[in-house]
């Protein structure tokens, strides 16, 4: 039950990134993307991760699509089908993009699976997880994060 689940937000998230890229209407596009987002949310809820999934909804889909409509009301774009001519650029990127999703797919289907180490589920301390292990084991990469985030607010 839970490969159908994971196949089903698999797939939207897949059609929904392609249609963010290929629609013309900007607006349209953050609507996809904003189905992608609550998507990826619920990828996160069947991955056990609640916390994260409540935060991606909140920031992600709350704040920085908003903030990402409010521009393009702001500035009154029509449809722009200026980089829709650009297919030559994005089959120069996407070619070998693609070469190395197959690669990676042929040698994920060779390799056996390692079993990775899940975290304590039915204890129902997710939030106290991440704490833990954000302010003990990757204590320096958040505080050179904060700083960079820092750098950017006030640039």
């Amino acid at each position: 039950m839970e490969q159908l689940f994971f196949g089903y937000f698999a797939g939207v998230i897949v059609l929904t990134a392609i249609l963010v890229v290929a629609l013309r209407n900007p607006i349209y596009s953050a609507l996809s993307l904003l189905i992608l987002f609550f998507h990826v949310a619920g990828l996160y809820v069947t991955l056990h991760a609640e916390f994260l999934a409540a935060v991606q909804i909140i920031v992600y889909a709350g704040a920085i699509l908003v903030l990402y409509l409010f521009v393009v009301m702001l500035l009154n774009l029509k449809q722009d089908d200026s980089y829709h001519s650009q297919w030559r650029a994005a089959a120069f990127v996407g070619a070998p993009l693609l070469i190395e999703f197959v690669a990676l797919i042929a040698r994920g289907m060779a390799a056996a699976p390692a079993e990775a180490p899940r975290p304590d589920i039915e204890s129902g301390e997710n939030t106290l997880a991440i704490g833990e292990t954000l302010f003990s084991t990757y204590l320096f990469p958040f505080e050179v994060a904060s700083l960079i985030l820092l750098v950017a607010m006030i640039g």
